[in-house]
């Protein structure tokens, strides 16, 4: 089977001059605001998928989420170099 040829979405270069405009904290809180994104969305999801259990079982199954996630292999890591 041929490998798959992935090709790359371009940088949005106006994004990242808006970027480099930010202080230092300002970044933080944009990376702090994009977890709480992240952390809100998989919440929902696990809500909606188990919406009878209790808040700490709900917290249980978000540190479960957040784990298995861990041990997932980026998409990038498990490209082979060779592959292109």
């Amino acid at each position: 089977m041929a490998p798959q040829i992935r090709h790359f979405a371009h940088t949005d270069m106006d994004l990242m001059r808006l970027r480099l405009t930010l202080s230092p904290g300002q970044r933080i809180q944009a990376m702090l605001d994009a977890r709480a994104l992240v952390i809100g969305m998989i919440r929902g999801r696990l809500r909606n998928k188990y919406p009878d259990i209790p808040e700490p079982e709900l917290n249980l199954k978000m540190l479960e989420e957040i784990e298995r996630a861990q041990n997932v292999k980026p998409w990038l890591q498990s490209v082979s170099r060779h592959s292109a």
